[in-house]
């Protein structure tokens, strides 16, 4: 067993794998809570850990630069008296001898460990090494597309969840021409469903974009190595310069095959998000039960990473035995235009969806979302300080019923 209980002596080496923010806040939590024992971070980037929301708005703008992404100065994580292992990722785990494999060849001990790796971008089959073709996951993603924006092309974004709606806002800011391909009725209709999802295409198509609803895309079209279109599934072609694909995360959990560590759609945890054999995971790459409903869920938001590095800490220091459930209204926030889209909850699944105030008219709406009776999540578009009142619904899962307004 790794980690003792309260009263005991905590675990005297503990790696954290993932600069990431979750990692970050591991780190940060275990210093605070007194944590005086080797603490080591490792990071499969040579940066020190950054903010990824902004990289498909602010820095792919134009509006920030890429130094004002950094979570931490320097000084900062000095101060944290890390061992600090970047620019090279974990390839195996060791969970009998306690050992972190890194591709530079050196092993890594460990008493307790913590899972941060997070996920990557799921990329179209064929188009590694394609000049032109974009993912946007890492800061050396929005640089490489901000680049190619300057030059205006016409962009072709695959997929309209968040990371193809926001881009496809900026691109067109910058005065690109923007194509956006969904399989959904509507851009982020998975996400908003399709009222919501509606009003969203229309601000797009009234700054510009042509919108392709309802199909996929069957491959990135080539010559000389760069990009020079799309093919539809129904065999249309649309030409471009540019395309970046926006079609989802993958975690990142390959390092651990073989460990004994389970994964499935991430690490398979508990409530607590202990994994077994002195390991735990936390933000993006966590896969664990929700306390209330026991359906098995993970949640790619930011604010999740910082809150399940705050739990993982706590719960490191006090040993699996005394390990408390982790608990969440899962959030999250989407600028677009003069938009911003905010979900307290997970609105995926819902079965049910009530305006309750404002309209897609005004642009300026609260929605609730219900599943199976009770609200699962409350959406606001340009009501923030309203849309406040009504998270209590969404942690509770209150009945949703028509007296669900605040």
């Amino acid at each position: 067993m790794t980690g003792a209980a309260v009263t005991g002596a905590p675990p005297s080496r503990i790696a954290v794998v993932g600069a990431s923010a979750a990692g970050l806040c591991v780190v940060e939590a275990l210093r605070r809570q007194g944590y005086g024992g080797l603490l080591t971070l490792i990071g499969e980037e040579t940066h020190l850990p950054y903010d990824r929301p902004p990289l498909s708005k602010q820095v792919l703008s134009g509006a920030w630069d890429t130094g004002r992404l950094r979570l931490r100065g320097a000084d900062d994580i000095e101060a944290l008296g890390l061992r600090l292992r970047l620019g090279s990722p974990a390839i195996a785990l060791d969970t009998q001898d306690r050992e972190v494999a890194l591709a530079d060849g050196r092993l890594v001990g460990y008493d307790a460990l913590v899972v941060a790796t997070g996920t990557r971008a799921r990329r179209l089959p064929g188009t590694d090494g394609v000049r032109g073709v974009h993912v946007l996951r890492t800061l050396e993603d929005a640089v490489a597309l901000r680049e190619d924006l300057a030059g205006k092309p016409h962009l072709v974004v695959v997929g309209g969840g968040f990371v193809g709606a926001e881009a496809a806002a900026v691109a067109r800011g910058l005065g690109c021409e923007v194509t956006l391909v969904t399989d959904t009725a509507q851009p982020m209709g998975d996400a908003l469903g399709d009222e919501l999802g509606a009003m969203l295409r229309a601000v797009h198509a009234e700054h510009g974009v042509r919108i392709e609803t309802g199909t996929l895309v069957d491959r990135v079209l080539t010559a000389g190595g760069r990009a020079t279109g799309v093919r539809l599934a129904d065999d249309r072609t649309i030409d471009a310069e540019a395309v970046l694909v926006g079609i989802g995360a993958l975690p990142n959990t390959e390092w651990l095959t073989g460990s004994g560590v389970p994964v499935g759609n991430g690490v398979t945890c508990d409530v607590t998000l202990y994994a077994g054999s002195g390991v735990w995971a936390a933000g993006d790459v966590a896969s664990w039960p929700h306390p209330l409903t026991g359906e098995r869920i993970r949640v790619e938001h930011r604010t999740n990473a910082a809150e399940q590095g705050l739990a993982v800490a706590r719960n490191v220091l006090a040993g699996p035995e005394q390990a408390r459930p982790f608990e969440t209204v899962p959030y999250v926030w989407s600028d677009q235009y003069d938009l911003r889209i905010q979900i307290w909850g997970r609105t995926r699944g819902a079965d049910e969806v009530r305006i309750v105030e404002g309209s897609p008219a005004e642009r300026k709406l609260i929605a609730l979302y219900g599943k199976d009776g009770r609200v699962c999540a409350a959406v606001g578009v340009n009501m923030m300080r309203a849309l406040r009142d009504y998270r209590s619904q969404v942690a509770e899962a209150a009945p949703f019923t028509a007296r669900s307004a605040a």
